[in-house]
């Protein structure tokens, strides 16, 4: 209201200028004239004229002086905005899939740092995937400085067919009650308003899809220039049932690609296709196990795969709860697996088909507290008939907040490959290897990537101005 009021004083007075221009003309003349009186008529047309400038100078000045001071004492008559928001909790808000912009722009009553030390509330928000496709937000706002006694945790399920505008509207409304007794302990508070929306008594859902969610697509894309062209068409459909106590997942995909060259006279084409249809079923076992199993088929160019089916029953072990998995797992995993694999060409093993029995462990670790997210995986594998023939892998993510303003991020991967039993005999043809149309021999893969990230100056992130776009 301040800003208002501030500026439609100006309006006011720019809108009258001509108005306040002839009043300082006129009145500096009668000065003049009063001056020339009292001097008997001694000041000449020169001096008169600087008289006026001089006169003319001081007045307006004077009059701007007069209105700023106006200005001033309209702006601190009304309750001091400054002062409030310099008084409002500090809030660090630590959620990457979140619409920061569009949150700062509907939560104007509290102040966002860009450092979580410098908060009063660091709200730590995650996410998973719900059942009906839709996300589950958890946000727990957790309390520092003198807070640090208050602490909070409140979610958000938006629905499959939400858009993005109805999601993030859901979870503001969220983010704003998780705020609420944080303000109550602020000079804000008394200009917080509590509304009522009517509820219906809790009752069980009725669901005439009985949970089932189904989604069906296809895509395709194309490019080219003079000398090359690039196809790509994919299609996928899928089933899941999402409860509590049961999980399902049933999915199909294709994926076909073409890109085609002109090379001195000479023409390149090279293809690609990949079907895989997958299913998955898990029975909730307590707050700490489950089990279950998958079904697989799947066809690859690149793998040298015409067909291959795999069966693997599987049983889990979560450390923590469950209900904490957005905050902390601790997984352990194990299957094992019968497969049938039917090859396109005649293997490095001089095999066209075989069946095989195998087996794989698989540990999980995955943490998200104020101090960043740290993620890691250990996985061993092997086949029955022969040991050696095994993989192991390991790989993490780590985001961490060294001191204030520095983040470090590190990603890496590696892998120990001996079990690449669909390997095709013969040399690959060199584009085949350029286009990475089939899979090569080797025995390791690994991937780094590492960056640091330095924020210096305001801690304030009240401000949203979308010109130019980001």
């Amino acid at each position: 209201m301040a800003h208002q009021i501030v500026t439609s004083h100006f309006a006011t007075d720019w809108i009258n200028i001509s108005k306040i221009s002839k009043f300082i003309l006129f009145f500096s003349d009668k000065i003049i004239l009063g001056m020339k009186y009292v001097l008997n008529g001694t000041i000449w047309v020169k001096e008169t004229n600087m008289c006026r400038s001089i006169l003319t100078f001081f007045l307006v000045w004077g009059i701007l002086f007069l209105i700023s001071v106006q200005d001033t004492y309209s702006v601190d008559s009304q309750i001091p905005e400054q002062e409030l928001k310099k008084n409002a909790p500090k809030v660090y808000l630590d959620c990457t899939r979140c619409d920061k912009d569009y949150i700062r722009t509907e939560i104007v009553w509290v102040n966002y740092v860009r450092d979580r030390k410098e908060a009063d509330v660091h709200i730590l928000g995650t996410l998973q995937r719900t059942g009906s496709g839709g996300w589950e937000y958890t946000f727990e706002f957790i309390g520092q400085k003198d807070f640090s006694d208050l602490r909070h945790t409140l979610t958000y399920a938006s629905n499959g067919t939400d858009t993005r505008d109805e999601i993030r509207q859901g979870y503001v409304e969220v983010l704003k009650r998780g705020l609420f007794p944080y303000v109550l302990h602020s000079p804000i508070a008394k200009y917080i308003t509590i509304g009522f929306k009517q509820t219906f008594d809790p009752t069980s859902v009725e669901d005439k899809w009985n949970f089932w969610v189904f989604n069906v697509g296809v895509n395709g894309s194309f490019s080219g220039e003079k000398r090359q062209k690039f196809g790509s068409i994919r299609g996928h459909l899928s089933a899941n049932r999402i409860t509590p106590e049961l999980k399902m997942r049933f999915g199909a995909s294709g994926n076909f690609n073409e890109s085609h060259f002109e090379i001195d006279g000479s023409s390149i084409t090279s293809t690609s296709e990949r079907e895989y249809a997958n299913g998955m079923i898990v029975k909730s076992i307590g707050d700490h196990w489950a089990a279950g199993g998958w079904v697989m088929l799947h066809s690859s160019t690149y793998n040298n795969l015409k067909a291959e089916f795999i069966t693997a029953p599987a049983v889990e072990y979560n450390l923590f709860p469950y209900a904490e998995s957005t905050r902390r797992q601790l997984r352990f995993l194990y299957r094992i697996g019968y497969s049938y694999s039917r090859y396109r060409e005649k293997t490095i093993y001089d095999k066209t088909e075989e069946h095989l029995l195998w087996q794989a462990l698989n540990v999980t670790l995955e943490v998200k507290e104020p101090w960043g997210v740290a993620a890691t995986y250990l996985e061993g594998s092997n086949y029955f008939h022969d040991f050696k023939k095994n993989r192991v892998e390991l790989g993490g993510y780590l985001s961490l907040r060294l001191i204030k303003g520095l983040s470090l991020t590190v990603s890496a991967g590696y892998s120990r490959i001996h079990d690449q039993l669909s390997l095709a005999k013969g040399e690959a043809s060199l584009d085949e290897i350029l286009l990475q149309r089939k899979e090569l021999e080797t025995d390791y893969s690994y991937h780094v990537s590492l960056g640091f990230s330095y924020t210096f100056g305001s801690v304030y992130s009240n401000v949203v101005n979308p010109r130019f776009g980001h």
